[in-house]
């Protein structure tokens, strides 16, 4: 037995017995010297084109293990609960079902906590619906403000995140599908530690500051500042030291979420392999999702928003038409009825581009 070792390009090479004896060879009337010529080049050629093709298939494989990697990270980390209303979408103030048109974009709602030690954490700190056009070409982030006065399905009007306490995301999604108008179709909660976490990943965000302020060891000044996750963090927390408490809060946190997705999107984020880990690890390491949303539509719709720029991005703060004081004393911020539903109307056309 033969007991010698091809070579691994040998492998791809024919036998000298493989040829057939009887059938002819063109290269018959050629010089002896010249045929063997030939046959070196083409072997050479061979060989040569065998080595492109593993130079080039050992990247795409070593990308396929490392989004398979990410995808094992995803899947391990992300929780999935009941977030949902068993409701059918929403209804108006006589209970009548709110048409909703066909390929009008998705609604996200993201849900925000800033539970930790020591507090409770029964109420949302942070509620923002995004909306995504069919086309993916922009974004909305509409913050509503938690101290809205809105009727709550089964508990009359009270604060919007008083429908969080009393009836978790399902009960805070039919608050608000019933206000606006419009089908939510995913949600995702996220603790502000998450926050702090994604923002370290990527090297820090820069963040726009519209109101300067300082506090909790930190000084906000007005313009960009780079900020790290402790700093980001007591950013998007201050409140009473602004000028309209939770209002600017919540355009400080619309400010931070911009540059957290900008910073997440951009080459330096998606081309660095350890920085797009632990960013990933970090996202999705306090991440609850309704029971809807899988891993793969995720990763579509990220895939689908990576050329995205500072200005396909919008903020808009739910319209409200003052401040005021509700029967048991309690601060509140009035909603501006029309104008909110109008709001409602722009997102359920997928008209939010010209709204103002």
């Amino acid at each position: 037995m033969d007991k010698t070792r091809q070579s691994p390009t040998d492998l791809f090479e024919p036998e000298p017995n493989d040829v057939d004896p009887l059938s002819p060879d063109p290269a018959d009337d050629e010089p002896t010297t010249t045929r063997r010529s030939d046959r070196k080049e083409k072997k050479r050629n061979r060989k040569v084109l065998v080595a492109a093709l593993v130079l080039l298939l050992v990247p795409v494989l070593a990308v396929g293990g490392y989004l398979a990697w990410l995808n094992h990270i995803v899947t391990n980390n992300v929780k999935q609960e009941l977030l949902l209303p068993d409701a059918k979408g929403p209804v108006d103030a006589s209970g009548q079902a709110v048409p909703q048109p066909a390929g009008n974009g998705t609604n996200y709602l993201i849900i925000g906590n800033d539970a930790g030690p020591g507090r409770e954490g029964a109420r949302s700190d942070v509620m923002v619906i995004v909306h995504i056009p069919d086309d993916h070409s922009q974004v909305t982030l509409i913050h509503f403000p938690r101290d809205l006065w809105v009727p709550i399905p089964g508990h009359g009007t009270a604060k919007l995140n008083a429908s969080y306490a009393w009836g978790g995301a399902p009960l805070l999604v039919q608050t608000m599908q019933n206000m606006l108008g419009i089908q939510i179709d995913h949600v995702a909660m996220l603790g502000f530690e998450g926050f702090k976490r994604m923002t370290d990943a990527v090297g820090g965000v820069d963040v726009e500051v519209e109101e300067a302020s300082q506090g909790d060891g930190k000084v906000f000044t007005q313009g960009i500042q780079h900020m790290d996750g402790e700093t980001a963090l007591v950013f998007v927390r201050q409140r009473k030291m602004l000028s309209e408490g939770d209002i600017s809060r919540g355009r400080r946190q619309l400010a931070f979420i911009k540059a957290l997705m900008l910073k997440t999107l951009s080459k330096d984020t998606l081309t660095d392999p350890l920085r797009l880990r632990d960013f990933v690890d970090a996202a999705t390491g306090n991440l609850t999702v309704d029971q809807k949303l899988d891993v793969g539509t995720m990763r579509s719709e990220a895939f689908a928003m990576r050329g995205l720029r500072g200005d396909d991005i919008r903020f808009i703060t739910a319209p409200f038409a003052g401040f005021g004081t509700s029967a048991d004393g309690q601060s509140i911020d009035i909603v501006d009825n029309a104008r909110m539903a109008a709001l409602g109307e722009a997102i359920r056309d997928d008209t939010l581009a010209s709204y103002k």
